[in-house]
């Protein structure tokens, strides 16, 4: 018992060391973003910082690097993928779990095999298809090879596995179709699992930055990623301006992962009993 407790207890302090250390250095960051840039080339002292806190590297990085239009097209671009990827895993998830058809397990390991391909093998072939669609500079040219995952598809059949059977067969007796059993039932059924999952996919789009790159050449349709790399690799950089940059890039996921870490661990761990 005494040993237990302390194993508990060191694991806990480790714990705690490393979430001190994560957010200290984010904590640095905001501070040093309120600065000007004479004080970033040395190593401030804390009333030489108190003394000298400013707004200005967010005022330039809002008004210079059209801040308003990068965070709109990222939301727009989340909203699509995140809103495509629950209806469609949804769909494809229920028909795994609830439909007999030829080939449905074949079709189902091939869904799980698209899994291990890495983007970046298929990147030039998709981008030459969207460029032929002329679908650049568009919200679902940058949206469009994040629809459908094959991580999403497993997510949502894996949850519905663990739905009982006599739930589906009293639904049918009562004269309760497919589609109304899957919206009425168990969709509302699966909150955990769609909230886990709109969150992750929220998160991944976010930050996705190679894509959108590729099919987002003009600045009106760019993301938040994409014009964060403006305040990088310049000759004169403003390390103010590009920690005032990466804050405002951060807050956001930030805001969302802290009020909807419970969904994440939920939804992760709702199909892992059976299926």
């Amino acid at each position: 018992m005494v040993e237990n407790k302390v194993k508990t207890r060191i694991g806990f302090a480790v714990k705690v060391l490393i979430g001190l250390i994560i957010i200290s250095i984010i904590l640095i960051g905001l501070v040093f973003s309120f600065l000007p840039e004479d004080l970033l080339n040395k190593i401030p002292s804390l009333g030489e910082i108190r003394r000298n806190l400013t707004t200005e590297n967010y005022i330039w990085v809002w008004t210079h690097l059209s801040m308003p239009r990068y965070l709109l097209n990222t939301f727009i671009v989340c909203a699509i993928c995140m809103t495509c990827q629950v209806v469609f895993s949804s769909f494809a998830g229920y028909a795994f779990s609830f439909f007999d058809f030829p080939g449905r397990n074949l079709i189902f390991v091939l869904v799980q095999v698209s899994m291990m391909i890495p983007a970046e093998v298929t990147v030039i072939c998709n981008y030459l298809q969207i460029q032929s669609l002329k679908l650049v500079n568009t919200y679902l040219g940058i949206s469009i090879t994040s629809l459908i995952g094959g991580a999403s598809v497993f997510m949502m059949r894996q949850y519905y596995t663990t739905l009982p059977r006599e739930l589906k067969e009293a639904s049918v007796v009562d004269g309760c179709g497919d589609m109304r059993f899957l919206f009425q039932i168990a969709v509302p059924l699966s909150t955990p699992i769609i909230a886990s999952l709109s969150i992750t996919q929220f998160i991944s789009v976010y930050n996705r930055y190679f894509w959108p790159m590729l099919t987002a050449q003009k600045e009106r349709m760019q993301t938040i990623q994409i014009g964060m790399s403006r305040l990088v690799g310049s000759e004169n950089q403003e390390y103010g301006h590009v920690l005032a940059g990466a804050i405002i890039a951060i807050v956001c996921p930030i805001i969302v992962f802290i009020f909807a870490q419970d969904y994440i661990i939920k939804g992760m761990t709702a199909g892992a009993v059976k299926g």
